[in-house]
């Protein structure tokens, strides 16, 4: 029997059928808190494509280099605000743990989400 790969972002779910298949278009993240989830897992995986096709097209950057020494070790989702299927918007606040060269880290931030073309996508920070 294959091995479960858990996935990177804390859900009881096997990383094929959580966030990969996210990352794969099988499935589409349905709230702003699932495609927090979705994005964090591209880190831990280093899926730099997936992070710019989630990302609102008038403030995505035109490439985004992964940091190799970077190893995310946990996500926490603080707090959200809509961001459910029926709304169009909403906020997912986080704490994303790391260690850099051995050492640990975190990085919160309250992140704004929206629709574009009936996606999900991270619009940026909350000013």
């Amino acid at each position: 029997m294959a091995k479960r790969t858990p996935c990177p972002c804390g859900l009881d779910a096997a990383y094929a059928d959580c966030c990969g298949s996210i990352h794969e278009g099988r499935t589409q993240a349905t709230t702003a808190e699932r495609l927090m989830r979705s994005r964090y897992s591209a880190f831990a995986v280093r899926d730099a494509g997936y992070l710019l096709r989630s990302w609102r097209s008038t403030t995505r950057p035109r490439e985004l280099h992964l940091e190799d020494d970077i190893e995310w070790t946990g996500l926490e989702i603080l707090n959200t605000t809509d961001g459910t299927p029926f709304h169009t918007e909403g906020t997912v606040e986080f704490r994303a743990n790391y260690l850099a060269a051995g050492e640990p880290g975190d990085q919160t931030e309250n992140s704004h989400f929206l629709r574009e073309n009936g996606l999900w996508v991270y619009d940026g920070p909350v000013s």
